[in-house]
Formats: structure tokens, C-alpha cells, sequence
């Protein structure tokens, strides 16, 4: 059985160290520097046997997080990412990645993104398995009621992102409370 080979740099940021991981094509990890053992079991449980080898900059995404952390929100938009997983995994996945910057979801409406729209706990199971924090959103995934609710990263971080990214937690909350007086279907964003 063979090894496959993965490219890692880390790069200290506000919301501590970040580790982004690539497979020489696509970004298939970024993860938070204290879930090390998370992410290796993700990886050999996706690859098999690793091996991980420090590059600098592996395709840009290090200069890409980077960029997003100095306020180019929108720079790791265009960065390749392989997440893996299973078909309905990554049907949730390609949907936080139509998030806007500066906006967020609730749980209800990512279950009917994706045309499942009673499947809130399958929905939030494929969001805390994502394997590509930041570049795949999934901190722009909140309560109904705009409670910061469930983040593997830490509610801090997803504190932190939202807010950097100029997310209005009071204004989502008027506008849910608003929509369900009225009974309107939530916005999609693709």
C-alpha cells in the first residue's frame, strides 16, 4: 500500500494557528492549529497511509488565508478545494461555499439549499465534518434565532470570523423574526 504524500504550511493568525493542507491539486484540510489529531485521523481516514511535508504556500493558500485575514474577504473564493466526503457531505459543503461574506444562514434554510428541507440534523452533521474551515464556511451557519450555535472550531472563532467578515448578528435576528410572522420561504443563494 502506498503512502500519498501531503503538502501542509501553518500560518498564525488572530483565531490561532491555522494549518492548510493540500494534495499537490486541491486544498483538502484547513483546520484550526489546536485539532491536529482531528485532522490526521480525517486524513488517513480519507487517504490511508500520509505523510505530511512542510511547503511553503501550498497552491496560494496560505497567501490566500492570509489575504482574507487582512480583510480581502473574498480571497479564498477562488482557491481549488477537495473536501471528500460522501455526495450529501459535499452537496452541503458546495452550498456554505454560496454563502455570501457578511451574511449567514440558518440550519433550516442550508437543509432546503440543498432540497432536504426536514434534514436540519443531517445538515448540521455534514457542517461540523467539514474539513476545510474558512474556505468552506461553514461558520456562516447560525441558530434561527441568531445564537451562535455549534462550531467544531469554538464558538469564539465563529464569533471572530463572523464579525470580520461584517456580519450583523441583531439584523438576521429581526429579519428570521420577521420572515416567520409572515410565513416567507427563506432566501436561497443559489
Amino acid at each position: 500500500m502506498s503512502t500519498k504524500e501531503l503538502l501542509f504550511d501553518t500560518i498564525q493568525s488572530p483565531v490561532g494557528p491555522l494549518t492548510i493542507v493540500s494534495d499537490g491539486t486541491s486544498i483538502v484540510t484547513l483546520e484550526f492549529g489546536s485539532h491536529e489529531g482531528r485532522m490526521e485521523k480525517m486524513l488517513e481516514s480519507r487517504f490511508g497511509a500520509i505523510t505530511m511535508r512542510k511547503q511553503s504556500d501550498p497552491l496560494g493558500g496560505a497567501s490566500a488565508l492570509e489575504a482574507y485575514l487582512a480583510g480581502e474577504l473574498n480571497a479564498l473564493d477562488p482557491l481549488p478545494v477537495d473536501p471528500g466526503g460522501t455526495p450529501f457531505q459535499q452537496k452541503v459543503w458546495r452550498a456554505l461555499r454560496a454563502i455570501p461574506v457578511g451574511h449567514a444562514i440558518s440550519y433550516a434554510e442550508l437543509a432546503t439549499m440543498v432540497e432536504q428541507p426536514t434534514a436540519y440534523r443531517a445538515v448540521g452533521n455534514a457542517n461540523s465534518r467539514n474539513p476545510i474551515a474558512i474556505a468552506i464556511p461553514c461558520h456562516r451557519v447560525i441558530g434561527s434565532s441568531a445564537a451562535l450555535t455549534g462550531y467544531a472550531g469554538g464558538l469564539d472563532r465563529k464569533r471572530w470570523l463572523l464579525e470580520h467578515e461584517g456580519f450583523n448578528r441583531s439584523a438576521f435576528a429581526a429579519s428570521e423574526r420577521e420572515r416567520r410572522h409572515h410565513g416567507t420561504e427563506p432566501i436561497a443563494f443559489f
